[in-house]
Formats: structure tokens, C-alpha cells, sequence
């Protein structure tokens, strides 16, 4: 009888060693998943700001290259206006295509990892 007890002792104490070491492996893999997932975003908070610059300057000197051509400034900025006010609706109406599927295929690549089931 007391082999069957120190079997049974054992046997918890071990299941209980295994299911903390999974709890940290758990945790583990979350901190290093969200670590990836907020340098991702940081990284694109920084390129669209610094593409929010580009984007202005470069709108400025079209501008100027359309005030030429047409003679008023006011209508460059009207057609530069025009240009970017198209460029938002073609962003909106694609917005599925260029923003939601590859947001959702980064996230499931990085939280559905198929090598985390072994």
C-alpha cells in the first residue's frame, strides 16, 4: 500500500511541475508574441507619420508645378485637393484588399503558428 501512496505522490507531484512549466512556457510565448505585435505597430506609427511628411511635401511642389501650368495657384491647389480626396476614396474603397486581409493574415500567422501545436 505504501508504494501505491509514494506512486500516486509522485505522480501529482510531477503533473504539478509539468502545468506550472506550461504556464511559463504560456506566458513566455505570449510576452514574445505581443512584443512582435506592438513593435509592428510601432514600427508603422513611424513610417505613416514620416510618409505623412513626404506625402505633404511632395503635395506642396505639385502644386507649384500645377499653379504654373494653370496660371492661379488656387486652382493647383484645387486639383492637388481633388487628386488626394481620390486617393482617399480608392483607399476606403479598397480598404478590405489594402488594410483588414493583411492585418488579419499577420495576426493569425504570429498568434496561429501551425509549430506551436507540437
Amino acid at each position: 500500500m505504501d508504494n501505491n501512496q509514494i506512486d500516486y505522490r509522485q505522480l501529482y507531484e510531477e503533473g504539478k511541475r509539468f502545468l506550472k512549466l506550461e504556464l511559463n512556457y504560456s506566458k513566455l510565448t505570449a510576452v514574445e508574441k505581443m512584443a512582435v505585435l506592438l513593435s509592428s505597430i510601432a514600427f508603422v506609427a513611424v513610417v505613416a507619420i514620416l510618409a505623412a511628411f513626404v506625402l505633404f511635401y511632395l503635395a506642396s511642389t505639385l502644386v507649384m508645378i500645377v499653379a504654373e501650368f494653370t496660371g492661379n495657384e488656387w486652382s493647383g491647389n484645387l486639383i492637388v485637393a481633388a487628386v488626394l480626396l481620390l486617393a482617399i476614396v480608392m483607399v476606403a474603397a479598397f480598404r478590405k484588399t489594402l488594410i483588414i486581409d493583411p492585418i488579419a493574415r499577420f495576426l493569425t500567422k504570429l498568434f496561429l503558428n501551425p509549430d506551436d501545436n507540437e
